[in-house]
């Protein structure tokens, strides 16, 4: 599925919504959402909550995503999953 769509978060009591895209693969998938320019990928784990994996080769030039940003995003993520 390569269509893109619109993750809408709660992040520091405004609305924002990020592109994303849904990857497939076997029995598994994750998002792919673009934060800033910046592509981050959220899968779930173990327990089906969703964490966020940066890909090491974006980092250095990047400037440093808020943790908390991250946290907001896997939530929206949970939460349109339910």
């Amino acid at each position: 599925m390569d269509e893109w769509f619109e993750i809408p978060v709660l992040y520091k009591k405004a609305r924002v919504a990020f592109p994303a895209r849904l990857l497939q693969s076997g029995y598994t998938h994750r998002f792919v959402v673009d934060v800033n320019g910046q592509e981050i990928f959220f899968e779930p784990d173990e327990e089906q909550a969703y964490r966020a994996l940066l890909d090491p080769e974006q980092m250095p030039d990047s400037k440093p995503v808020d943790l908390e940003l991250l946290k907001a995003i896997a939530m929206a993520i949970e939460a349109i999953l339910k």
